[in-house]
């Protein structure tokens, strides 16, 4: 019996052909969501890595502004976003706000949580997805399975028996479904875990420069103080 890619689908029950495309469409959006992200965690990751040579460099010799003008030219760094966040808020609360010195670093770190929390928001984006692509795939899959299967018996009942030629292209159907699910599944779960680790380090990475950052705020007003 000819069980052919094209003959099985020929052959599938309308339900079992609804179950494959939406796990394509799925597979489509789970591929389309994992590069997206591969690549804006690279250019997160690089522009980071530039904003930070000059960032460092900047504050060192206590030139906030500077910070802030080469943050802009790294829109895909999530340090930029936070560092950039952080000073704008102090230099505006300093230069225009009747705040003691601890209420402006209080305001800029509050400043630097929000902008942390943003940045997280925009890093997850599509990830979550994933989880889920990954959760009810294989489940599409069984339900896939259970119509193949379902197809098989109701081949015997008309035939009058339970030859393999008779069940075979309902069994065939039942593991297409199974095999689109996993393999659908397998990947998204993979990906999911990936990223979740990627976005842990980066998570880290705005934690240690918010830090710094409320470092050199409390500096600069005891400097500013002393003066």
């Amino acid at each position: 019996m000819d069980l052919s890619p094209l003959t099985l689908w020929q052959q599938m029950t309308i339900l079992n052909k609804g179950v494959i495309i939406i796990l394509i469409l799925l597979s489509i959006w789970s591929l389309y969501v994992s590069v997206e992200r591969v690549i804006m965690f690279s250019k997160a990751r690089k522009q980071s890595l530039q904003f930070a040579r000059q960032a460092t460099e900047h504050l060192k010799n206590d030139r906030p502004q500077a910070a802030i003008d080469a943050a802009s030219k790294y829109p895909q760094s999530h340090l930029a976003r936070v560092v950039s966040a952080g000073l704008q808020s102090f230099q505006y609360e300093s230069q225009t706000s009747p705040l003691s010195e601890q209420e402006i670093v209080e305001a800029a770190t509050r400043a630097v949580e929000r902008a942390t929390l943003l940045t997280t928001s925009d890093l997850k984006r599509g990830i979550g997805s994933l989880a889920t692509i990954a959760t009810i795939t294989p489940f599409i899959g069984l339900f896939g399975t259970v119509i193949g299967i379902i197809n098989a018996f109701h081949g015997i009942a008309l035939a009058g028996s339970g030859g393999i030629g008779t069940v075979s292209s309902g069994i065939a159907e039942a593991l297409v479904a199974t095999a689109f699910g996993l393999g659908v599944a397998i990947p998204a779960a993979w990906m999911f875990n990936y990223f979740t680790n990627k976005l842990e380090r980066l998570q880290i990475e705005m934690s240690n420069s918010s830090s710094e950052l409320v470092d050199f705020f409390m500096k600069r007003q005891k400097s500013k103080h002393a003066a």
